[in-house]
């Protein structure tokens, strides 16, 4: 029991430490927005109501729906969009037999927000961050994937989102097989799977 308990304080520590980082960001953005661009720092506020509001919800029921995390997904991918204009490009490739998968709520954002913070870091042009998902092998499979250059300086970052995904699948599925990294000549990719818990 003590281990259970344990195990169940990590995973809400992690889940309470995800929100702040990025709510800090688009209050920075708001504020950015308020002088030159009233009304879509208006729009940005009132979706990040809305996507605050679903969170909080959520954190109650640990296990979602994909199609549920894609819709909280899509939220906060709007109010990336208010923030970095044309530039963010998101393409979504979704198998219909991934919808109804339980997934951990809230396990997408910090893995997307990774994606942009690094995909958009040192270009001007437009970047594409691509969601794909199926089903094999009895396990759900993510890819999210963004533009990577060797040649530039990475941003400064602790590497928390990845880590606190990584920990959380080991915490709720006892494996450590769940997510990889994988960097190609011109792409970052984060892999991860989720096992069948019918």
């Amino acid at each position: 029991d003590a281990e259970k308990l344990a195990k169940e304080a990590e995973l809400f520590k992690l889940r309470q430490q995800m929100q702040p980082h990025f709510l800090f960001n688009s209050l920075n953005s708001i504020n950015a927005l308020i002088g030159s661009r009233p009304a879509e720092a208006r729009k940005m506020v009132q979706q990040l109501s809305d996507f605050l509001r679903g969170t909080i919800k959520k954190e109650e029921n640990q296990s979602i729906s994909f199609a549920e995390e894609l819709d909280t997904l899509k939220l906060y991918l709007e109010i990336e969009k208010v923030r970095f204009g044309y530039r963010l490009k998101t393409e979504m490739d979704i198998a219909e037999e991934t919808l109804k998968w339980k997934i951990p709520s809230l396990l997408m954002q910090p893995l997307m927000e990774n994606a942009i913070k690094f995909g958009l870091y040192g270009t001007t042009g437009e970047v594409l961050i691509t969601l794909r998902a199926i089903v094999a092998d009895n396990h759900l499979v993510v890819a999210i994937v963004n533009p990577f250059d060797p040649d530039m300086q990475m941003a400064e970052g602790t590497g928390f989102g990845l880590k606190s995904v990584k920990r959380r699948l080991y915490l709720l599925f006892g494996r450590s097989d769940l997510m990889e990294i994988n960097q190609t000549k011109n792409a970052f990719v984060v892999v991860f799977r989720i096992p069948n818990s019918n």
